[in-house]
């Protein structure tokens, strides 16, 4: 196994005195795969039953780390475990010398998450993602490991800004003596070779947010973020605000790039439109490694059709369902389904704007409908949520020349078609 000086330091260090450790850094800097390594060994001492791995949803708990591209805790485990499910949720179930073991692995990133967790006692808890998780169930579970034989906590994040709300449940740790802090930085990952370290130093370069946050790792306020007025909090709801009198799809596609598609539902409430983005299929071929042809990704987002279909079958049936001109493969396949598509609007027939793009008519759109209060992104429990949609936007920045910097936009691009319908259509706007 090839392993950083970061990496083996991470994995094997003492945890005398230590009841939280942060690895925090870049993307792609080895933090998650050894992390698996790590914990595969305190599971396998510990002297409790039950440990828990979480991230901003369950998709993402089971790919970040019970899979971990191969090299996670089935793979570890795969002769001494196996995937059950009990009253507490799904789990990795272990038999080793010392006890049973279950390891579970759920969402915490929704206000709700809490009630997964509540009444169960853990011995260690993971945190994937920490700056997404929903700081109500970072602090219940530090609840739930109080009694544990032998109470840890590991926690890793891309770096976050500097006043994070969820940085603020570390301090009983930091302040007793009992945290440890990791920084990550793309060197410690092995197997990223000079020439891709140097091409990403590069591309990390186009703006000084960028390169702080993604190359040297820092926590840096988000002043170049686009959609800064975005609040998780405030743009997420379990209920609607009056009668559904629309709903309609929006698709963006790419197999290198993502191939996402959303589901979206206009209401009408006290003189007010109110644009809600209920659910949103993606796939991320770079992301994953997996690059699937259009043919699969049309079959993928008509299942998704489907399963909105049923969920909310009390909805009007679907007026539209926009794909972006440019996707002319995407719009192809789906006809070849059944599924008639327009073409969204993309804001290649607005104004240029003083940086010379077209695009920042929809992106003004978007800032206003999340300013205004009628943008929201509708909170369930389904394989299909908002977990890119809200990775994205904290991620989405303009360069030092205040250009859209063309990265970490799929969802919010196909995003902006439907705040384009929406606005035009309901709002007056042309």
């Amino acid at each position: 196994m090839l392993l950083s000086e970061k990496q083996t330091e991470n994995i094997y260090s003492s945890l005398q005195g230590i009841e939280l450790e942060m690895n925090e850094g870049t993307i792609r800097s080895g933090k998650t795969f050894s992390d698996a390594q790590k914990m595969a060994i305190i599971y396998a001492a510990s002297p409790d039953m039950n440990h828990l791995i979480s991230a901003y949803n369950q998709e993402q708990a089971y790919r970040m780390f019970m899979d971990c591209e191969g090299m996670g805790l089935v793979n570890i485990f795969k002769n001494v475990g196996e995937l059950r499910s009990d009253r507490h949720g799904d789990h990795l179930w272990l038999n080793l010398p010392n006890g049973e073991k279950k390891i579970y692995y759920k969402g915490g990133g929704k206000a709700n998450s809490v009630g997964a967790i509540t009444g169960v006692s853990f011995g260690t808890v993971t945190f994937l993602e920490f700056n997404l998780l929903h700081k109500s169930f970072i602090e219940e579970s530090f609840r739930r490991t109080l009694a544990a034989k032998f109470r840890y906590h590991l926690a890793e994040q891309n770096p976050p800004a500097p006043n994070h709300a969820n940085l603020e449940t570390l301090e009983p740790f930091i302040k007793t003596g009992k945290y440890r802090f990791r920084h990550w930085r793309p060197h410690d990952n092995p197997i990223l070779t000079g020439s891709r370290l140097a091409d990403w130093e590069e591309q990390c370069k186009v703006s000084d947010y960028l390169y702080k946050r993604d190359w040297l790792g820092q926590r840096v306020m988000p002043e170049g973020v686009i959609y800064s007025m975005f609040d998780i909090e405030k743009h997420s709801t379990k209920n609607l605000k009056g009668a559904v009198i629309e709903t309609f799809f929006t698709a963006d596609g790419g197999q290198g790039d993502a191939t996402t598609c959303a589901f979206w539902a206009v209401t009408f409430y006290q003189g007010q439109y109110y644009l809600y983005r209920m659910a949103n299929y993606y796939h991320s071929g770079t992301d994953t490694g997996l690059v699937k042809a259009m043919s699969i990704y049309a079959k993928e987002i008509k299942e998704f059709v489907g399963w909105c279909r049923t969920k909310w079958a009390e909805f009007p049936h679907y007026n539209y369902f926009f794909v972006d001109p440019a996707c002319k493969s995407l719009r192809e396949e789906l006809h070849l389904l059944g599924i008639d598509t327009d073409k969204a609007d993309n804001n290649t027939r607005d104004k240029i704007s003083s940086n010379g793009l077209k695009i920042e008519i929809g992106i003004e759109r978007m800032q206003n409908a999340l300013s205004k209060g009628v943008f929201f992104l509708y909170e369930h429990e389904a394989p299909y949520d908002h977990y890119n949609f809200v990775k994205e936007i904290g991620m989405y920045v303009r360069n030092d020349n205040g250009i859209p910097v063309d990265k970490s936009n799929h969802a919010l691009d196909e995003a902006r078609y439907g705040v384009n319908y929406f606005t035009k259509t309901y709002l007056g706007v042309i």
